[in-house]
């Protein structure tokens, strides 16, 4: 009897569940009809494209690139070139915010927009928390186009919207490039939003972007391309719901008040750093070099899970496949699984040195991942791999970072340094996530000089900027570092608490595949 009452509760809980979902969900309307475009090809007549010329010319078959290392830079390189730009604009992100970095960029697109730039806005819809109507107002500018990539549908309630179409939700474009006149772009791992430019007092994302100048540009400029025509890219207009909205012109006023509170004195520091000033007056040297364009195919997301369609982790993992001597990898979300520890033994084993620097758990923005994260520790360290997490207050021990003191830093760089000669910068994580589920993109640069001096950036700032993981005699994890000069050695999660170490060991029983 009892028996058959909980069989009776469990199958009226699952119906209304199945009434719920059937309720509230709601599908987007990816079948609403677009506009095909791809990038302008003539843009050689532009201020950019005589730059470009000039520089190419010196430089034949070579792409030139610079590292954007600071987040004020890398707003002020966007800044920059969205002031520069007089044709078209691309922009292509996984998630963007309403606030001082959100307003002041879609400000300055409005700008260039003015002066008749088409500007096309491209962005994944899982994490953008812009509100719709001030994308729909933004849309009306007749030189404006905004998509949202997969979109969760607008009809019904938002969390059973999600999980009633799990399948296709869950799949996420986590691309990053940001193209101007198809002559120069900036790749790397930075989303709009001020935690990536170094914008909030007290929080700080340690990134890293590269400014790309030549024929990179138009190879980046077909990738967007790939993505803003395909049938994910839902124009804005397919997700206005009858609502009354303020024409342009009367919202321009609230929106250029609201970028203004910030905007001017951000603007201002952006375009004022010493490395804007040198890249404004010529006095930066680009490094020469050859690279390869890669990125997933948007169809990953409309197809199973399998190795047909991880086209950018089969051609990295094949140039890592070739390394002679070192590879660094940064990546702020690590979970090799079994197989990835696999690879990188048989990496070690042919006696080239592997660095891997990810987040401790008290940097890591993402609990569940470092729970799937720390079960291959020991794994990793008994492969021969150098395992180094890094230090939530490294930003307040960075003497090369001047001005910094934040409380917290997490670190967001997507970065593979292989033989101190290729440089892979891009958005992938070495997670089941991206390697699986969503799209990602990157630039392979192959320069000796650029890689070298990366590495050795690197290196240098370890000792003060992550613990090095070890086992002790007993086989224990063990962390050490150096503050203040003094080595310190711990023998659990550091700068954590227990209840915080508590919370990573139950999140381990999160599904991996999902991480």
């Amino acid at each position: 009897m009892c028996s058959m009452k909980q069989q009776y509760i469990s199958r009226l809980f699952s119906a209304i569940i199945a009434l719920l979902l059937l309720a509230g969900c709601a599908t987007a309307p990816l079948d609403y009809p677009r506009e095909h475009s791809v990038a302008f090809t003539d843009t050689t007549d532009t201020y950019l494209g005589r730059e470009v010329a000039e520089w190419t010319a010196e430089h034949p078959g070579k792409s030139g690139f610079y590292p954007l290392i600071g987040g004020l830079d890398a707003f002020g390189m966007r800044l920059a070139l969205i002031d520069r730009a007089e044709r078209t604009i691309d922009a292509q992100y996984f998630l963007m915010k309403p606030d001082s970095a959100g307003r002041l960029f879609a400000d300055k697109l409005l700008d260039a927009a003015d002066r008749g730039v088409r500007v096309r806005i491209l962005l994944d819809d899982i994490f953008t928390t812009v509100n719709d109507d001030a994308f729909l107002v933004m849309n009306q500018h007749p030189n404006i186009e905004i998509r949202l990539f997969n979109p969760i549908g607008r009809g019904g309630v938002y969390a059973f919207s999600y999980l009633g179409n799990f399948k296709l939700t869950n799949r996420r474009m986590h691309n990053k490039s940001f193209t101007v006149d198809n002559q120069a772009s900036v790749v790397g791992g930075r989303n709009i939003a001020d935690e990536y430019f170094e914008l909030l007092d007290d929080e700080e994302f340690k990134d890293f972007d590269m400014l790309a100048i030549g024929p990179v540009a138009a190879d980046i400029s077909i990738t967007f391309d790939r993505f803003w025509n395909h049938k994910l890219a839902v124009p804005m207009e397919a997700l206005e719901r009858n609502k009354q909205l303020p024409d342009l012109e009367s919202a321009r006023a609230s929106m250029a008040k609201k970028a203004e509170a910030a905007g001017n004195s951000i603007y201002a520091r952006a375009l004022s750093s010493p490395l804007m000033l040198d890249l404004v007056g010529d006095r930066v040297e680009f490094y020469p070099a050859e690279n390869r364009v890669i990125t997933d195919d948007p169809e990953k997301l409309l197809n199973k899970v399998s190795i047909d369609h991880q086209e950018l982790i089969t051609v990295l993992a094949s140039v890592v496949n070739q390394a002679e001597s070192e590879v660094v990898v940064i990546t702020p979300y690590f979970i090799p699984g079994k197989s990835g520890v696999d690879f990188w033994r048989k990496i070690v084993n042919k006696g080239v040195r592997v660095a891997i620097i990810t987040n401790s758990l008290a940097s890591n923005n993402h609990v569940p991942v470092h729970g799937g994260y720390a079960r291959y520790r020991h794994a990793m360290i008994d492969a021969g791999v150098e395992i180094y997490e890094a230090r939530v207050d490294a930003s307040k021990a960075s003497e090369d970072d001047e001005g910094s003191g934040y409380d917290t830093m997490t670190l967001h760089t997507k970065a593979v340094l292989i033989d101190r000669r290729y440089t892979f910068v891009g958005s992938l994580n070495l997670d089941p996530r991206s390697i699986d589920i969503n799209t990602e993109f990157g630039v392979l640069v192959d320069n000796k000089e650029l890689g070298g001096l990366l590495a050795e950036g690197f290196f240098k700032n370890l000792p003060s900027f992550a613990y090095r993981v070890t086992e002790n005699e007993r086989g224990k994890l063990i962390w050490t570092t150096m503050i203040d000069g003094v080595p310190v050695v711990e023998s659990k999660e550091p700068q954590t608490s227990w209840w915080l170490r508590f919370k990573a060991f139950v999140m381990r029983i999160a599904p991996e595949g999902q991480l």
